[in-house]
């Protein structure tokens, strides 16, 4: 028997000691378990999950600071905690690490030489930051390479190696794919025109059809592959660069020669829960890492809890404590420590930092610290600190008083070679020849490097111990000398050894239009070590900005005339990674914070990436990742699998397949109450949206029922005022027309969608794949609504879990706004005309149309075009024909499409079913 003849089967775990302990026979059935998930509406903040339960303390084991308790010293504030139940099905878990894998041991059928391929079934983060692999036999450190299939940053790299060291690869980025999906690739090694061939494909499982990604790649000469000794893997771990892939697999293939024989078969579907060892039907025994398990467990929470209140009644006999645990939203919302500005937290990752000092102090700060141990405080004079903050990706920098100094002493390094660069805003060029910055030098002939600028030219010199110029150069460029001034750059002086020759250059990067200007001189001589950096300013350079003054103990990249410096560190920090995409910044936040929280993503087509996003300024790491999601558009949430975030792109919103299908006349399928809403909570017809730090863009609806116009023709004005931290003048106007389609959609929402699971278990396998942003639907409606379908996206939801009762009560919003035009598609890629309407009457049973074009050009009367799902009076007709060269045109309709007809008056306005809809 199952579920709900037999009680629900949940699992609730504390991490208790760090390890997941089973604490369910605790957990009181009196108290429903209740989760909640989501946002009530399309609000895109962030809001915390919550789960509520009840366990059993009588012997004050859930007391933390109970001595005498069992789990005293293990548990407290923010204790992890996750909620399962059993699924359909079993699969392999893996997380990511050197211990979570799966292996067989190398065999001849597996020493693959000629044609392969491979394939792998599973849920994972497609698109997360960094490599990640998913199959292979590959052991780097002892040249045992073989084949390898992988993911680096949304591309999916299948590598092989003929000789098990060196390794060729091809790729192909990953078109958007859901949640589960299965990935192929073939090497075709030789393909009889004197090469090789690789092709990759993806589908929904390993079942099929598969759809080739991008075209066939090919290359020459033929090639092998490395028949070695390295074991066969799943998520393999010894790949130097490569960490082993977190998430569900659920099966995979190795095949030889393509679609060839099946020499390994790993299918965990059917495994029973816990099973560490398997042989599959190809032969192939295999086994797992510590960190990695068989399981069938689907989790509907994983949070944190944050308090834990003992209660009583008055016997003293029933002791329990109510958790209440929440996503980690709350933690991250409690603490409100900004993070540092992007060249702040960028510079001192840099291996080769010996010195640094931001400059980033208060307003009455009188030397610049320094945030690396043993670095000295630099001494400053007629500094104004905090003046500018138009660098994107610093705070507030001090501006250069006439006079002004700067001196600074730097830890003595035994590497050979240096560098030193500071970002500046130069208002303008000096006259004379001016002191910019002056680097002293140990170890080398040369005592002094020292920048000067002019309206005549940038020069360096290198010079000796009594002050004599051992070698100079000035770059007289005029295009270098006007993006020396006037703008943010980048001032690098640097050396190389050139055969015994130091090289000795300065460069500058215009860090708003990225042109680098390099110029060098030298001398014979080591290159020697920094001991200090200065500078001593007049009025040629009054009102100057200076900060991030770095000292690295690297030489260049190479001793060639224009060798850019040795470290990059500044690169793309500078501006605050302006013009980077939303998802490319949660990628980046990710990685550099996770050790504060785990964050993962949904989307980014290659093809139109996610909204390009203005500086990164200094905020919260919560306030960073929601502005992310504010200038995307799209939906962030919380992790169902893990404690961390969800990102959900506004691409992957678009023209979603169905997640959860429902009929209102199958049995249990749609319990009461279903209650559409046609009120004003969303709607927005006026909407101003303003770039950060630029321009703003309006858009009012003028037309339509929601529009701005006074009732009957709208509904008034519901005007919104944005601001979002946008790359480009450009997006506010963009931006602000989505908001007004989304603001202005003329549909009910349903607020609740009730599923009671209990009464309808069949739906349990789909509803365990929904989640936050997808779709779906009510088909076969009572007479009363609407005829078609309740299409909806689930933005949110509460859910129960009860001995014999699981409900989830789903928050809702018209999936309409979302289905956009793709051209040439036969069903999106129709375009409506500007005003169409009945020029006469039709009965209930006519099947022409005389159609008049009040606004805007003629209907199409080529037959390719047909059939055209039209909309009159609540009536969707199908338009098989259309004839006539003028208005009014006839159209030959086929009625009824959606269950409705009826006698149609003249003047009745006359549309697409499906306007095709521009996306943002």
């Amino acid at each position: 028997m199952t579920f709900p003849q037999t009680p629900l089967d949940v699992r609730t775990e504390l991490q208790i000691g760090g390890v997941w302990t089973d604490i369910s026979t605790d957990v009181y059935t009196r108290d429903p378990i209740t989760i909640a998930r989501g946002a009530p509406d399309e609000a895109s903040s962030t809001e915390p999950s919550g789960c509520s339960l009840t366990v059993n303390n009588r012997d004050g084991r859930y007391t933390p600071k109970n001595p005498m308790g069992p789990h005293y010293g293990l548990i407290g504030r923010n204790t992890p905690i996750r909620v399962s139940v059993k699924g359909p099905e079993s699969y392999l878990s893996l997380e990511g690490s050197a211990t979570s894998y799966a292996r067989t041991p190398d065999a001849a059928a597996l020493d693959i030489v000629g044609d392969l391929d491979l394939r792998i079934e599973a849920t994972v983060d497609w698109y997360s930051t960094g490599s990640q692999s998913l199959i292979g036999k590959w052991v780097s450190a002892t040249n045992q390479r073989s084949y390898l299939l992988r993911l680096l940053d949304g591309v999916l790299i299948l590598n092989w190696s003929p000789a098990g060291s060196a390794s060729i690869f091809a790729q192909v980025p990953l078109p958007a794919l859901p949640k589960r999906a299965a990935l192929r690739a073939t090497l075709d090694a030789d393909n009889g025109a004197g090469g090789f061939t690789v092709r990759f494909y993806w589908a929904a499982s390993m079942d099929g059809p598969w759809t080739q990604i991008g075209d066939s790649l090919s290359n020459t000469p033929a090639t092998s592959i490395f028949a070695g000794t390295a074991t066969l893997e799943i998520a393999p771990v010894a790949a130097t660069g490569v960490t082993p892939v977190a998430g569900r697999v659920h099966r995979a293939e190795v095949r030889s020669g393509i679609g060839g024989t099946v020499v390994a078969s790993p299918d965990v579907r059917a495994l029973a829960e816990g099973v560490t060892g398997w042989t599959d039907t190809a032969g192939r025994t295999w086994t797992l890492g510590a960190d990695a398990e068989i399981s069938d467990r689907r989790f509907r929470f994983h949070g944190e809890v944050s308090s834990w209140p003992p209660r009583w009644d008055v016997s003293g006999k029933d002791v329990y404590t109510p958790l209440e645990a929440a996503g980690v939203t709350r933690r991250l919302g409690q603490g409100r420590k900004a993070l540092d500005s992007t060249l702040r937290r960028r510079i001192p990752s840099d291996p080769n930092l010996i010195a640094y000092w931001p400059m980033e102090d208060g307003a009455e700060a009188t030397a610049a610290y320094s945030p690396l141990p043993g670095v000295t405080p630099l001494n400053v004079t007629g500094f104004d600190f905090a003046a500018d903050d138009s660098l994107g990706g610093s705070s507030a920098l001090p501006r250069l008083g006439s006079p002004s100094s700067m001196r600074g002493t730097v830890p003595q390094s035994t590497a050979s070679g240096w560098q030193v660069e500071h970002v500046y805003l130069l208002p303008t060029l000096p006259a004379l020849q001016t002191e910019l910055l002056r680097v002293a030098v140990t170890g080398s002939v040369m005592r002094t490097a020292v920048v000067y600028a002019s309206t005549a030219g940038v020069r360096i010199e290198a010079q000796g111990a009594d002050g004599a110029v051992l070698a100079a150069f000035t770059y007289t460029d005029a295009a270098a000398l006007a993006d020396f001034s006037a703008t943010w750059n980048r001032l690098a002086v640097y050396t190389a050894n050139d055969a015994g020759t130091c090289r000795l250059y300065v460069s500058w990067r215009n860090i708003v239009d990225g042109g680098l200007w390099i110029a060098r001189t030298g001398f014979v001589g080591a290159q020697g070590a920094v001991s200090g950096v200065s500078g001593g300013w007049g009025a040629g350079t009054a009102d100057m900005v200076i900060g991030h003054l770095a000292v690295f103990d690297v030489p260049a990249t190479s001793a060639a005339l224009t060798a850019p410096p040795g470290s990059g560190i500044f690169a793309d920090a500078d501006d605050g990674f302006n013009g980077e995409t939303a998802l490319a910044r949660l990628a980046r936040l990710a990685a550099e914070e996770g050790a504060q929280v785990n964050l993962s993503w949904r989307g980014e087509d290659y093809t139109t990436p996610s909204e390009r996003m203005g500086p990164q300024r200094p905020g919260t790491l919560l306030d960073l990742v929601e502005e992310a999601a504010a200038a995307d558009g799209g939906v962030l949430y919380e992790h169902l699998d893990r404690t961390g975030l969800v990102y959900r792109d506004r691409q992957s919103l678009y023209n979603q397949g169905v997640g959860l299908a429902l009929s209102y006349t199958a049995e249990g399928e749609v319990p009461p109450p279903l209650e559409p809403t046609e009120d004003d909570q969303r709607v927005r017809n006026d909407v101003t949206v303003t770039r950060l730090g630029g321009s703003s863009g309006r858009t009012v609806a003028e037309t339509g029922p929601l529009s701005a116009q006074p009732p009957p023709a709208g509904v008034g004005i519901y005007d919104e005022s944005i601001t979002l931290a946008l790359y480009s003048d450009g997006q506010p106007d963009q931006i602000a027309a989505w908001r007004v389609h989304l603001g202005t959609w003329d549909e009910a929402r349903y607020p609740t969608i009730m599923l009671w699971l209990h009464a309808a278990p069949h739906l349990i396998d789909d509803v365990l794949e929904l989640d936050i942003g997808d779709r779906l639907t009510i088909s076969d409606l009572p007479p009363w609504l609407p005829p078609g379908l309740i299409d909806q996206h689930m933005r949110g939801y509460t859910e129960v879990l009860d001995l014999y009762e699981w409900t989830i009560a789903a928050n809702c919003s018209p999936a309409g706004p979302w289905e956009i035009g793709i051209r040439d598609d036969a069903a999106r890629g129709k375009r409506d005309t500007a005003g169409s309407q009945l020029a006469s009457s039709a009965t209930s049973s006519a099947t022409s149309l005389s159609v008049a074009t009040t606004l805007g050009p003629l209907w199409t009367t080529a037959a390719g075009n047909m059939p055209i799902l039209m909309t009159v009076g609540g009536e969707t007709v199908s338009v098989t024909a259309i004839s006539g060269a003028s208005s009014p045109q006839t159209f030959t309709v086929v009625r009824a499409r959606n269950g409705i007809v009826k006698a149609q008056a003249a003047g009745t306005p006359i549309s697409l079913a499906r306007p095709t809809v521009r996306a943002l």
